[in-house]
């Protein structure tokens, strides 16, 4: 019985232990992550110095004539928010509205967005898929693109710099670039359900609770044994030998009574003399 509630305490500190080793683990590679820029994601990775070089080289401008809004629909943001939080792991959901200003058609390639570094916005942490539209948008007409991405759950509790970027060209080829959202939001960690930490303290406390419970029971029935009272003997019936009413048989039977031996057995005649006096 000792054994079993030995077990009962070590098992769950065992593992709540091992399981803060795990998490202490996952921690410490997730800091070295901070000291890296250039992460692998979905796309090819660019550094910050090549990201300026490239942009001196050509630079890509939006057009006048186009106009872009941009919806989150999954999570729902309000407008005008500077940042909003992303949950790490979770698919992130948002329509673009192109609309078609000028006079002549604009064929929409490509839509992509990633993921910058919050203090220079030239230094690229990763890219999502570039999505490929070729959709064709004729003057005074709009058009609604969906794009989706998975924020990685290695980012969360730091913030980022989204951006999303649509290009498109104009009937005469023109090639443009334009960042329909250009903000700063944070990643942050999903607090649904409960974490395996969470499940071993509660499986810890619940093993400690019936152990109190079982100990209390056994220290109250022993107490109770202590105080019950031993039940006091039972007399010994003696019976009503020595109270016998002699006064109604004859004297003589009496006389002879007196000289004969106790026995638990009567004698013949001292029947028959009861019964005689009983036909009285």
């Amino acid at each position: 019985m000792k054994l079993i509630y030995l077990t009962l305490l070590v098992l769950p500190a065992a593992l709540l232990c091992f399981q803060n080793a795990n998490s202490l683990l996952a921690r410490a590679e997730e800091d070295e992550l901070d000291d890296v820029v250039d992460i692998e994601g979905e796309d090819s990775q660019v550094v910050g110095d090549d990201v300026i070089g490239e942009e001196d080289d050509s630079v890509v401008k939006s057009s006048q004539d186009v106009d872009t809004t941009v919806l989150f629909t999954k999570p729902i943001t309000s407008y005008g928010d500077v940042a909003f939080d992303l949950q790490a792991g979770n698919p992130v959901e948002f329509l673009v509205g192109f609309i078609n200003k000028g006079s002549e058609d604009y064929l929409v390639e490509t839509m992509e967005a990633s993921f910058r570094y919050p203090m220079d916005y030239t230094y690229y942490i990763q890219n999502f898929t570039a999505l490929p539209y070729n959709r064709e948008v004729k003057p005074k007409q709009e058009a609604t693109f969906a794009y989706s991405f998975i924020p990685n759950e290695a980012f969360a509790g730091r913030p980022f710099g989204l951006n999303i970027q649509i290009n498109y060209r104009d009937a005469s080829g023109n090639a443009y670039q334009e960042a329909v959202y250009n903000q700063t939001v944070n990643i942050v960690e999903i607090s649904e359900g409960l974490d395996g930490e969470t499940f071993f303290l509660y499986v810890f406390l619940g093993a400690a609770c019936v152990l109190i419970l079982v100990v209390g029971q056994q220290a109250l029935s022993s107490l109770a044994r202590r105080r019950s009272p031993r039940s006091a003997p039972k007399p010994l019936e003696t019976g009503t030998a020595n109270d016998v009413d002699y006064d109604w048989l004859p004297k003589e039977v009496v006389n002879q009574l007196k000289k004969s031996p106790k026995t638990p057995k009567q004698s013949p005649r001292l029947r028959k003399a009861k019964r005689s006096a009983g036909d009285d």
